[in-house]
């Protein structure tokens, strides 16, 4: 058993005065929100948060790496890196992306990451595959590799869907492509989150996505079409389509250089607060001080440089992904967006877990759930990450 004393504890109902939280057997077992005492014994740990803040631990939905591991490195202690750096800034559960990639490459990534996850790792939980892509718009490609974008196939996904279902989370593609509104209605037939990304779409075509069950927007504003003309006629492109349907979800890059602050304040001014999931779209750089990495895995992935708190390729005429953590994610939101703190973890937390359907399990602090919490102070440095009741982490 477990016992945080003297913390402000995060609920999605807003941030309590110094109370105490209890773990047993990896679950939250109770919470007092009044001030309180215990004591140390063999069987029982105490954790003294001295006023610091008792948050759920972050939920990155989008993320391909950090720590210098990529998961298309397809390499074991690769993934077991990725979970422990991301841990040392609060992150406790993860879907670990994907980028487009040749098949056989892909085959082989399913592999892996069941390893992985029939295995204890002390960082952050792996709680599905992001397949982002092959399915995307030329145009709207970023830095995504060029040679394996493709539009669906049948006789390529439904292989995939068959065997590894299982394993899959969330799929992301572009709807407008030939064969993309059968695809996305058999990969929710499946019960995987479908979300649309790297498109060149316009309204008409977003609308219609959102019958299949595009229903998310990957990293709004990068690698999306906006408004457009065609013979003279103007297009709202999937930019503002998302702003403005309530039926889609949106995630966004919040690390300040992707979106800078005009973009996050738009975002939050349109959407409602529960419709927006702040993602790191880490790459292998995230929580190193390097300056050239490589996007993708270390044999087939593109080079990038790291400069100005961001990944870009080498002409600097697309990002490459971020080098973001969760926690610059949340004092972004707080100091650009100008939300409140329990606002900005929310998006990490309570909003992640219901768009995956983990609400049961993860994403607040409530008695039952698992006991995933991160203890961090006034500028979201993290000091302690517990993943099921096990401290993962500590500074």
């Amino acid at each position: 058993m477990t016992t945080f004393i003297n913390a402000k504890i995060i609920t999605p109902q807003g941030i309590t005065e110094p109370g105490s939280l209890r773990v047993e057997n990896g679950k939250i077992a109770g919470i007092d929100l009044q001030h309180s005492t215990a004591k140390s014994s063999p069987s029982h740990t105490v954790i003294d948060a001295q006023g610091m803040y008792l948050s759920p631990g972050f939920i990155d939905i989008h993320v391909h790496g950090g720590g210098g591991s990529d998961f298309m490195d397809n390499e074991l202690d690769g993934y077991v890196n990725i979970a422990q750096t991301h841990a040392r800034y609060g992150t406790t559960a993860m879907l670990p992306t994907t980028l487009t990639s040749e098949r056989s490459l892909l085959l082989e990534t399913f592999k892996i990451y069941e390893k992985a996850i029939n295995q204890q790792i002390d960082g952050a939980k792996f709680y599905g595959l992001h397949l982002e892509g092959p399915y995307f718009a030329m145009a709207q490609r970023g830095a995504q590799d060029p040679r394996y974008i493709r539009n669906p196939d049948p006789n390529e996904y439904e292989p995939i869907l068959k065997d590894y279902k299982h394993l899959i989370a969330r799929w992301s593609a572009a709807p407008e492509l030939p064969g993309a509104l059968e695809f996305g209605r058999r990969v929710t037939q499946e019960g995987i989150l479908l979300a649309l990304g790297h498109t060149d779409a316009v309204y008409e075509e977003i609308l219609t996505g959102l019958t299949a069950g595009y229903r998310l927007a990957t990293h709004l504003y990068s690698g999306m079409s906006g408004m457009t003309r065609r013979d003279a006629h103007r297009y709202a492109g999937a930019i503002e389509s998302c702003l403005l349907l309530d039926d889609i979800d949106v995630e966004i890059i919040a690390d300040g250089v992707h979106l800078p602050e005009p973009f996050l304040k738009l975002i939050n001014k349109v959407k409602r607060p529960e419709q927006i999931i702040l993602i790191t779209d880490a790459m292998r750089a995230a929580g190193t001080d390097v300056s050239n990495s490589i996007l993708g895995g270390k044999t087939t992935g593109l080079k990038v440089v790291i400069e100005g708190g961001v990944a870009k390729l080498p002409d600097r005429t697309a990002f490459a992904g971020s080098v973001a953590t969760a926690d610059r994610l949340i004092r972004t939101m707080r100091e650009k967006a100008g939300l409140s703190l329990g606002q900005a973890v929310n998006m990490m937390t309570v909003n992640p877990a219901r768009i995956l359907g983990l609400e049961k399990q993860i994403g607040a602090i409530q008695v039952g759930l698992n006991a995933d919490l991160i203890l961090f102070d006034e500028n979201i440095q993290v000091n302690k990450t517990m993943v099921d009741g096990r401290l993962v982490y500590q500074r």
